[in-house]
């Protein structure tokens, strides 16, 4: 699930509210895992050129959205992970959504 960028006023009842969809998702059995990322302006980019590998600090992109995190669930259908979303504090604040889609491919670590 994507995330938007977070207006300043997205606070610590937004924050408390996640912790209590991680919770629910979690005692569920659905979660699988869930990730936050840091803003795009402490991100650096990575390109490789003729075997040669350059790095750019910063956004790759000027962009109004920017994926923030992700959950990962694991779900019997389209419409139950459309209403995980749905308990996610960020789809009821204007100017962001949750963008939902499913996976076609995931590795770990072992394979």
């Amino acid at each position: 699930m994507k995330q938007e960028a977070q207006p300043a006023t997205v606070g610590i009842p937004v924050l408390q509210s996640r912790e209590d969809v991680k919770e629910t998702v979690k005692r569920s059995g659905e979660m699988i895992s869930t990730t936050a990322l840091a803003d795009p302006s402490q991100s650096a980019v990575v390109k490789v050129r003729g075997g040669v590998p350059a790095v750019t600090d910063g956004p790759y992109l000027e962009a109004k959205e920017y994926l923030g995190g992700h959950y990962l669930v694991e779900c019997d259908s389209r419409e139950r992970a459309l209403e995980l979303a749905a308990l996610i504090p960020d789809a009821g604040v204007e100017g962001l959504g949750i963008e939902v889609r499913p996976v076609v491919y995931a590795g770990g670590a072992d394979g």
